[in-house]
């Protein structure tokens, strides 16, 4: 069995603190980081280089292909295969994608993926039966963990759908709060990490301030959202299988 520790985070294309943001990030000490909102125009490789050198992580999946959503890792886990998933735009409506990168830590597999759903309702329902379809092929056989700022509350039509097939780590291994935005005075729970079978959850919450964590001054300072901290365990294949 391995451990995981997956940060989820809307980053608002870099345009708040980015000093306090890899604070932040570095505090919560992630193996993999599904990033929303992540650099996509202008010298978006340079900028997302710029804060993975600043806490340590590197791109393995995303970033402007995937319309700003990506997967950032340690040299922890060893990248298997990464892709890009484009999903059905709306007309007048934001481009949107998943970014998922399937990973190896020891003899254990998992699947990572980044989304960030849309602001209609119809749209974030059709998006998440798409997600049902196709992310289990991308997944190649791996346990599959999806990470996103969901736009939705629970019990969302989305949500419902996804709920389907995976579990909500706010529900299973709860801790600290699930409030994420807005930063300043978070009243509403949109950002999640979900997982099918074969993850689970040890804890999963958005970080606390103190304590060895990020403080709330940069988390404030970091983006509009907060971040979603959850801690996983993923079992080995079965009989030695790959």
């Amino acid at each position: 069995m391995s451990e995981l520790r997956l940060l989820s985070y809307n980053v608002r294309s870099l345009r708040d603190d980015t000093a306090a943001l890899a604070r932040v990030i570095r505090a919560t000490a992630p193996d993999v980081v599904c990033l929303q909102e992540a650099p996509r125009f202008v010298r978006w490789r340079h900028r997302t280089a710029v804060l993975g050198r600043a806490t340590g992580l590197h791109l393995v999946a995303g970033g402007a292909p995937a319309q700003g959503v990506a997967v950032l890792t340690t040299l922890r886990p060893l990248v298997e295969h990464a892709v890009d998933l484009p999903l059905p735009p709306t007309p007048g409506l934001h481009r949107r994608a998943v970014a998922l990168a399937v990973l190896r830590l020891g003899r254990a597999r998992v699947a990572v993926a980044a989304c960030h759903l849309g602001l209609a309702a119809a749209e974030r329902r059709r998006h998440a039966r798409l997600l049902g379809e196709r992310l289990p092929e991308l997944a190649r056989g791996a346990p599959l963990v999806l990470a996103g700022d969901l736009n939705e509350r629970p019990g969302g039509p989305a949500r419902i759908v996804l709920g389907r097939t995976l579990r909500d780590g706010f529900d299973e291994a709860p801790i600290d709060g699930r409030l994420t935005f807005p930063a300043a005075a978070p009243d509403r729970s949109i950002d999640a990490v979900l997982a099918g079978p074969g993850v689970e959850f040890l804890r999963c919450g958005v970080p606390s301030p103190g304590a060895g964590g990020p403080t709330g001054a940069d988390l404030r300072a970091a983006s509009d959202h907060l971040p979603v901290l959850a801690v996983l365990r993923v079992g080995e294949p079965v009989n030695g299988t790959p």
